[in-house]
């Protein structure tokens, strides 16, 4: 059983902001895939160490979906929220945008990131449980375990 006081999903939320600068930028003048896959997960990193107030890994990025590309001089917008939680991981999503002047935002990427808290001798530890206030954070609830589900069945197929 859970013995930490449960937090709520605003508890760990978490954005970052980049420029997209000329040396993110690849021979087709847009951010290369690698590069904000690199902010995605140090975004992931910050909600789960926030959540589970533990050094974490990241154990799986899931559902890594570009829409739409970033170009140079762009102001890139990354959010993160926890969606779900295990005995020792947490799922992380992070919605990407690219803002304009205006403050329009377009989304560009949206990935699912599980990362796992570790404790002193770097080893899998338990984290909060996750508080659900809306119906939104509820279904993501919902979907979070159904990923879990996939999840785990694609590594019996890999192992």
């Amino acid at each position: 059983m859970n013995q930490l006081t449960p937090k709520t999903v605003d508890d760990s939320r978490t954005e970052q902001i980049q420029i997209v600068m000329p040396e993110h930028i690849n021979g087709y003048g847009r951010l290369f895939g690698g590069r904000l896959v690199e902010w995605i997960d140090v975004l992931a990193g910050v909600v789960a160490r926030r959540h589970s107030n533990r050094n974490v890994t990241t154990v799986f990025i899931d559902k890594l979906h570009f829409k739409a590309p970033a170009k140079i001089n762009d102001t890139v917008l990354l959010q993160g929220k926890i969606t779900y939680v295990g005995q020792t991981s947490m799922e992380v999503r992070v919605d990407t945008f690219v803002e304009d002047l205006s403050g329009r935002r377009t989304p560009i990427n949206h990935a699912y990131v599980v990362m796992v808290a570790l404790d002193e001798n770097e080893r899998p530890t338990q984290v909060p449980g996750l508080i659900l206030k809306t119906p939104q954070e509820k279904a993501e609830w919902e979907s979070g375990l159904r990923r879990k589900e996939l999840r785990r069945d694609r590594q019996k197929e890999f192992y």
